[in-house]
């Protein structure tokens, strides 16, 4: 055991319903640009990496659900970061990813400070948040359950709330107990937690070391710690991915870290929690008003992001992807355009956008589902035009990376090459295209398009058949294991 060794644990799970149409089910709100350069997993990536920067034993992990292994690859890789990345077949919450995380670090026979953060949160002031970071880290060696606390900023009905007790006197610095943690109050208890000064939000960023979270868990969570357990016995390796056993994963209960053990901490004997204050402008970017307020509203009180003019309005959000937005005489809005929808909505009904994104599920909408722009392990595709027997796609490939070699029994496709040189497999040729030169691929043909290149490759496709579903397709070689009929290229 290294005393001094620590592991970040990403948990990149979630849908983030509430901040359609930027989040979908395949782009979840971990894996969007807001107000950055980077994305909210990356910033969380680069943000511990930079606490523990300077420690000679500390590693990565990143859990995250098995459909996002690639896109979460790719994030890791755009930021310069190498990691475990652990696949869930679904989510369990917060206690079954940091049971699973202690669980493979003791396979390495090693007892590792634990901190675990979530993926999609903002956080102005990457300091202040280290500086509080090792304060946790040291009291976690004292065999405290440490959690952050953000002090509150007003009565919010959206957050667990972490009621403090006595100051402790382990360390030099602001660390409090833990009297208990209260789940999300109506807006007259936020009201009356506000007046008290003595809860915080709860940040979900938790601190323990290894060993000491199974003590917990195998104490208060025994199921949770048995499925976990059998997962990872279970699960198997394939490069950077460990994949849980599905099985043993779902039959595990899904409880976060907060209900599981944090509110049953005296049960334990001689386990204790802390809370440490957190002040970082720390955002929990969980609904369309959060985002307005960390885009900083002007004195109008309004927020935008591209290509938008307002006039007349107050209070208003605007966002923008593709198009000119312009709002005039609009009050306490959000508008979100993106590709393909465009979101406007009052701001007191932000936290029932995820009722929108029912119904566009009911009603068999692809939106609720997807964004025009599609990410692949190879790069991505947007579907540019859809008509009876037709369909048109940008297609964008990686250097270095390849589609798997297939054929389509009830489509033709065309390609041409906008950017960007392209090896062709067709049938038994071999073909190299440049810009401005295209091919044919007839149904039932094998085919596969690469990128030998050094820099991104671009094809326009058009496809064109009595069917155009992504469930026709038959797969013969692929890098990414994915099987014979499994839709989606």
């Amino acid at each position: 055991m290294y005393e001094s060794s620590t592991l970040s644990v990403i948990v990149a799970g979630g849908g983030g319903t509430r901040l359609w149409p930027l989040s979908r089910v395949e782009f979840p709100k971990q894996f969007a640009k807001i107000k950055a350069d980077c994305s909210l997993l990356q910033a969380a990536i680069l943000r511990v990496q930079q606490c523990m920067d300077g420690r000679s034993q500390h590693e990565l992990m990143v859990i995250c659900n098995e459909d996002y292994r690639f896109l979460t690859q790719q994030e890791l890789h755009a930021c310069g970061n190498q990691a475990r990345i652990i696949l869930e077949p679904e989510g369990r919450n917060t206690a079954p990813a940091l049971t699973v995380a202690a669980l493979l670090t003791l396979w390495n026979n090693y007892d590792p400070i634990i901190i675990m953060t979530p993926s999609d949160h903002r956080i102005t002031d990457d300091s202040s948040f280290c500086k509080t970071l090792k304060i946790a880290i040291e009291l976690a060696t004292k065999r405290l359950i440490v959690t952050l606390g953000v002090r509150p900023e007003g009565p919010e009905t959206g957050f667990g709330y972490i009621h403090r007790g006595e100051r402790l006197v382990e360390i030099n610095a602001a660390a409090f107990a833990i009297r208990r943690f209260r789940e999300k109050p109506d807006l007259e208890t936020a009201q009356r937690y506000l007046t008290t000064g003595e809860y915080f939000w709860n940040s979900g960023i938790f601190v323990i070391r290894a060993s000491l979270w199974l003590e917990a868990i195998g104490e208060l969570q025994p199921k949770i710690l048995e499925c976990c357990r059998e997962a990872v016995n279970k699960g198997s390796m394939d490069g950077d991915f460990f994949s849980l056993d599905r099985n043993e994963f779902l039959s595990c209960p899904a409880e976060s870290v907060d209900c599981a053990v944090m509110e049953h901490l005296h049960r334990l004997n001689g386990m204790k929690g802390a809370v440490v204050p957190l002040e970082c402008g720390w955002s929990d970017i969980g609904n369309w008003s959060a985002v307005w307020a960390a885009l900083g509203p002007d004195v109008d009180g309004n927020a935008t992001h591209g290509d938008a003019m307002l006039r007349d309005s107050k209070n208003c959000l605007v966002l923008t992807d593709n198009r000119l937005v312009v709002a005039l005489g609009c009050q306490n809005l959000a508008i979100v355009e993106t590709a393909d929808a465009v979101l406007v909505l009052n701001r007191d009904y932000v936290q029932e956008v995820r009722l929108l994104v029912d119904m566009l599920k009911q009603n068999r909408r692809v939106e609720w589902l997807s964004h025009r722009r599609v990410y692949r392990p190879w790069g991505s595709y947007e579907s540019v035009h859809r008509g009876e027997k037709i369909q048109v796609k940008r297609i964008m490939i990686n250097p270095g990376k390849k589609l798997s070699l297939q054929l389509h029994h009830h489509r033709a496709e065309h390609w041409v090459v906008v950017k960007g040189t392209a090896t062709i497999t067709r049938g038994n040729e071999i073909l190299k295209l440049q810009a401005n030169e295209s091919t044919f691929i007839p149904h039932d043909t094998k085919h596969r398009i690469e990128n030998e290149g050094d820099y991104q490759l671009e094809i326009i496709e058009v496809q064109w058949g009595d069917y155009l579903g992504e469930d026709d397709i038959i797969r013969f070689e692929d890098d990414y294991g994915r099987v014979t009929n499994q839709c989606n290229k």
